[in-house]
């Protein structure tokens, strides 16, 4: 049996909703590859840097947080010009939370002064440690 990995998904706060809405992660703009690094049983934390996409309007939160539901990764139609790929995603109620006062408590940010850093290629693998603080703070007691 794998061990289960934990991924943080950046995207914006106007992005991520859509998404939760329609129990699907996409990422990096679309692109397959990403979303095929992850597996069925996998876990996914969004980050969302602005609130808006296109704006300059800063979020930095943890704004939606769940877990992958098969093995499937499959092209959606948006637009006659953009077909981005997808995984079906199991998401939890939770509450969004601000990166700040974490950003000295998490491992995948190695250089704190310059914290954003990490998030530039749009997906990243944490580890089970910061998983678990992100997660201990984002759900809610009855889930």
């Amino acid at each position: 049996m794998r061990d289960i990995k934990y991924w943080i998904i950046v995207a914006s706060k106007d992005h991520v909703k859509i998404g939760v809405k329609q129990g699907v992660a996409q990422a990096c703009h679309g692109k397959a590859t990403p979303l095929k690094r992850m597996q069925k049983g996998d876990f996914v934390i969004y980050y969302s840097g602005k609130e808006t996409f296109g704006k300059t309007n800063k979020c930095q939160e943890f704004t939606a947080i769940g877990k992958v539901k098969d093995d499937e990764v499959y092209p959606f139609q948006m637009t006659a010009d953009f077909c981005p790929f997808r995984r079906n995603i199991n998401f939890f109620d939770c509450e969004e939370i601000s990166i700040l006062p974490l950003v000295n408590l998490l491992d995948f940010i190695p250089n704190k002064k310059s914290w954003g850093y990490p998030f530039r290629f749009g997906i990243l693998e944490i580890n089970q440690n910061d998983f678990e603080l992100i997660s201990s703070l984002m759900l809610k007691e009855n889930s």
